[in-house]
């Protein structure tokens, strides 16, 4: 297994933990522990959704029923790079 100096994370990845971060916010939970304790994760493995970690699907859609926000409304405005 490769480790993350090796493996650099995905551009859409940076995307994406930075919208679970800004949301997490919007929605009261300060720290990223509260919202971890609430879904049932380990603060780590919450910790590394917001750093651009890739995770499964279910798991946005879990964090988005939380939050009480649709998966349009979470990738609304959100501008992902291209690669060229």
């Amino acid at each position: 297994m490769k480790n993350s100096a090796e493996n650099p994370k995905e551009p859409e990845y940076e995307v994406i933990a930075s919208r679970l971060k800004e949301l997490r916010k919007q929605k009261g939970y300060s720290n990223y522990e509260h919202i971890a304790f609430e879904l049932g994760m380990s603060r780590s493995a919450y910790w590394r959704l917001e750093t651009g970690v890739n995770f499964e699907m279910k798991t946005l859609i879990k964090i988005c029923k939380l939050l009480n926000v649709t998966l349009e409304e979470f990738f609304k405005g959100i501008d992902v790079p291209t690669t060229k």
